[in-house]
């Protein structure tokens, strides 16, 4: 593996391997890495010749209230991770190397960045839309995976490139779990003994979503509204987001029934914010396998 630093010798390599004529996918993270990250990688390198992986904590998506100097960080450790799954390139640039001055410019899609969790963390996605442009202006990939835990930045990172017709195609891979349910996520590592405990009423809740469903639950409001009672039993768990979209738009529904939705949480558990989803409804199997 091949570890680079410079968005110069970034692109000197990967225009070699371009010339002739490999196809490139690429896995962008912020490293701490787990076995989700992993399973990208493994799609990465299953689907195409050359496998990219990118570590850079972006500080344009962290408000000023936010974890940016608390964000786990362990180079040798994911590098060591990476070398073993056989990726062909980790690029893990400096911040001064991504942006040698304040960024003027920005990419936003606001009808989709400003609800959900873009509600609760303003600015947020506009920062992740504006990194990965960026980024994919760097390497240039013929595919790049996203996993489906972070349902809304995949949908805003789909529309972002349909919009500003981006060679690239965005790969949806499905969430990993660990044993109890619980999605995988870098910040899982916050979570003391107890609140770690008491994180499983996020993959519960999506659970209970199920179940309301299965017993005829028409009404999105109901639904958000008994899930936000069914997370507020948890004495450490305060739900931010409990939402039911349409599954592409994120826009209301007002009905069920007759259609697949979208269930999204924002949870926080003791100062740790988890994110999850769940498509439930008639279209909810298919669209889970087509994934």
């Amino acid at each position: 593996m091949r570890t680079i630093r410079t968005i110069a010798e970034l692109r000197d390599q990967l225009g070699a391997y371009r010339r002739n004529g490999k196809t490139i996918g690429f896995v962008p993270t912020m490293g701490f890495l787990h076995v989700g990250h992993m399973e990208l990688v493994a799609r990465a390198r299953a689907e195409n010749e050359v496998s990219v992986v990118s570590i850079f904590v972006n500080p344009l998506q962290f408000g000023a209230s936010e974890d940016l100097t608390e964000y786990p960080r362990d180079l040798a450790r994911d590098s060591a991770m990476l070398e073993a799954a056989g990726v062909d390139v980790l690029f893990a640039p400096e911040v001064s190397e991504m942006y040698p001055r304040p960024m003027l410019t920005l990419v936003d899609v606001p009808t989709l960045a400003n609800q959900l969790e873009g509600e609760v963390r303003p600015g947020h996605f506009a920062g992740v839309a504006t990194v990965v442009t960026k980024l994919f202006n760097l390497v240039q990939p013929d595919r790049a995976y996203f996993g489906e835990k972070d349902y809304q930045q995949v949908a805003l990172i789909k529309r972002m490139t349909e919009d500003l017709a981006v060679p690239v195609g965005i790969v949806a891979v499905p969430t990993v779990r660990e044993a109890d349910g619980l999605a995988c996520s870098s910040r899982n590592v916050y979570l003391s003994a107890r609140e770690r405990a008491a994180a499983v009423v996020v993959p519960n809740a999506l659970a209970e979503a199920e179940r309301l469903y299965a017993k005829g639950c028409d009404s999105p409001e109901e639904l958000e509204a008994a899930l936000r009672q069914f997370i507020a039993a948890e004495p450490l768990a305060t739900p931010e987001v409990v939402a039911v979209r349409h599954p592409e738009t994120l826009e209301r529904l007002s009905s069920l029934q007759s259609v697949s939705a979208l269930v999204a949480l924002f949870v926080r558990i003791g100062t740790t914010r988890l994110l999850d989803n769940r498509v439930i409804g008639l279209k909810s199997i298919k669209n889970s396998r087509a994934a």
